[in-house]
């Protein structure tokens, strides 16, 4: 691979890594759980995922970045519309995203799932 070849790919692949909360580390310090991306027959970079429930964090840290304010100050319908988003990420799924959703949000727990409800129709 050439070495521009080997820097462009860096650089399309860097803000897919940033967005998700990864880090991009040399192939070979790639640990266990990194997932190695080679391009033109060569090993370009690894990427190491975040946990879980770091990645709840960095989703809720990108929508209050995306809205300009914090999550907290949102009105109720622009909060269902973050919980319905967050539900499409998965979010819910992590230990504790319901109490994480929740404080971000400066609902409670019950209103979380009110919201969660509400969006099945229960």
């Amino acid at each position: 691979m050439t070495r521009a070849g080997h820097e462009s790919f860096l650089a399309a692949v860097k803000p897919l890594v940033d967005a998700m909360g990864g880090e991009m580390v040399p192939p070979g310090e790639a640990g266990p759980d990194d997932v190695v991306l080679s391009w033109e027959g060569a090993e370009a970079v690894a990427v190491r995922l975040p946990q879980l429930a770091d990645s709840l964090d960095h989703i809720l840290a990108a929508m209050e970045r995306a809205r300009g304010k914090p999550l907290a100050d949102l009105d109720r319908k622009a909060k269902q519309e973050v919980v319905r988003a967050l539900e499409a990420r998965g979010a819910f799924s992590v230990r504790h995203g319901v109490e994480t959703v929740a404080s971000a949000l400066g609902v409670s727990r019950f209103t979380v799932y009110n919201y969660l409800n509400r969006e099945k129709g229960v």
